[in-house]
């Protein structure tokens, strides 16, 4: 199957009609969609299917008790409305890699698989990177049980009802040890590749990355008949915030987002007497990142005063610097510069990554394909199919030379 059908067919699985966008949000219908088509390209190309213990899907070429495998992909989940390629790209790359493989007719040395991790976004749970997480051990049974998504649904109780065992999750040692490297292929968000005129770029690192909740607390009244001297309004100093976070972020060169709020009651006619706002904040290096929340916490903790609203921060998840594995890095740069020594480009991000999860454990590096817009997490998000193509190729020549007999 081509790549073109591959796309077309996972296409419209979680497509909003009103945006474009998708959501695919995990243990939901559209994820198990998602999931029975992963199942489907597996057993027509006669891999060997298996389920993990945390929800992750794998596709093996060769005997995967040999170890010293080769694995790729990726995953299918997205953000609320979030655009086509992030994810999807390299779990049917993976597909279409394997698929040129087969036609050069390449012999292989060590086992090969496709991965399709789950709920890596965290849309529904408010964790990104769950499966992964789970499989290293980053993640206990225990914290992943308390995972409770908007509606009150607890992460073992979506999981039951997509007819996963939630009592079985946890880390997963002896499948990751089975691994050798780890290539994961995804979509650049940003427009580094596309500024410098290249198609393909390899990762060399992903910036420190965390998420932290702010809960403003104040008191609710009525917004028509208080004055506004009497009032404890925490959206005042939440606003605040969002405003300091955009001005620590520019001093420190780093990036700062509010971009999910929770307002109780809720009510137009209402002061809040609750604003939860969530930080997503990332820098180039820890200093920076400190520095950036340090100073947002600050100034939060000054306006939340000024008005008599009380606050809390909660740090929710948060992943160090991330340097792939040199070596392997390296080697992709070197295959895929061919014979001729081409200058293949190697780029930092500010996304979080599956790969950077594992990259604690298993040999990590990651293939980055053009992406014009520079737009990610969003209906714009695009990639063309020649480039799409392209980076099939190269996936398929990093596969090849790693996994060669």
């Amino acid at each position: 199957m081509s790549f073109h059908s591959m796309w077309a067919e996972l296409l419209p699985i979680g497509r909003s009609p009103a945006s474009g966008g998708y959501r695919r949000f995990a243990w939901t219908a559209a994820d198990a969609e998602c999931r029975d088509w992963f199942r489907a390209q597996a057993e027509a190309r006669g891999l060997a299917y298996e389920l993990d213990r945390n929800g992750n899907q794998w596709a093996w070429l060769g005997d995967p008790a040999q170890g010293d495998a080769v694995v790729t992909g990726s995953h299918l989940d997205s953000v609320p409305d979030g655009g086509a390629f992030d994810g999807p790209l390299g779990v049917v790359s993976s597909f279409a890699a394997l698929d040129e493989l087969r036609d050069r007719g390449a012999r292989f040395g060590r086992p090969l698989a496709v991965v399709n991790f789950g709920d890596e976004e965290g849309a529904r749970f408010g964790l990104a990177c769950v499966g992964s997480r789970l499989a290293a051990g980053q993640l206990t049974v225990e914290q992943a049980h308390r995972l409770t998504d908007a509606d009150g649904v607890t992460l073992p109780q979506a999981m039951a009802a997509a007819g996963h065992d939630p009592d079985a999750i946890g880390p997963d040692p002896e499948r990751l040890a089975r691994i050798g490297a780890f290539v994961e292929l995804h979509v650049e968000q940003g427009r580094a590749l596309d500024l410098s005129g290249d198609r393909v770029g390899v990762a060399g690192a992903t910036w420190p990355h965390g998420r932290w909740r702010f809960d403003f607390r104040g008191e609710a009244n009525h917004a028509g008949t208080t004055r506004l001297d009497d009032r404890r309004d925490p959206m005042l100093p939440y606003a605040a915030t969002v405003l300091a976070a955009r001005r620590e972020a520019r001093l420190a060169q780093a990036v700062a987002t509010f971009g999910k709020v929770a307002v109780e009651p809720n009510g137009v006619n209402a002061v809040p007497s609750l604003v939860r706002g969530w930080l997503d904040s990332r820098a180039a290096d820890q200093r920076s990142l400190d520095a950036v929340v340090t100073g947002i916490e600050q100034a939060a903790r000054e306006h939340a005063a000024a008005h008599g609203v009380g606050l809390d921060v909660v740090r929710e998840s948060f992943t160090p610097v991330v340097e792939f594995d040199h070596a392997l890095r390296d080697e992709l740069v070197r295959i895929l510069g061919g014979d001729t020594g081409l200058a293949v480009p190697v780029l930092g991000t500010g996304a979080g990554h599956d790969a950077g999860i594992l990259s604690g454990t298993v040999p990590t590096a990651m293939l980055f394909v053009r992406n014009p817009t520079g737009v990610s997490h969003s209906p714009a998000e695009f990639a063309a199919e020649d480039d799409c193509v392209a980076g099939v190729s190269a996936l398929a020549d990093a596969l090849e030379g790693l996994a060669r007999a």
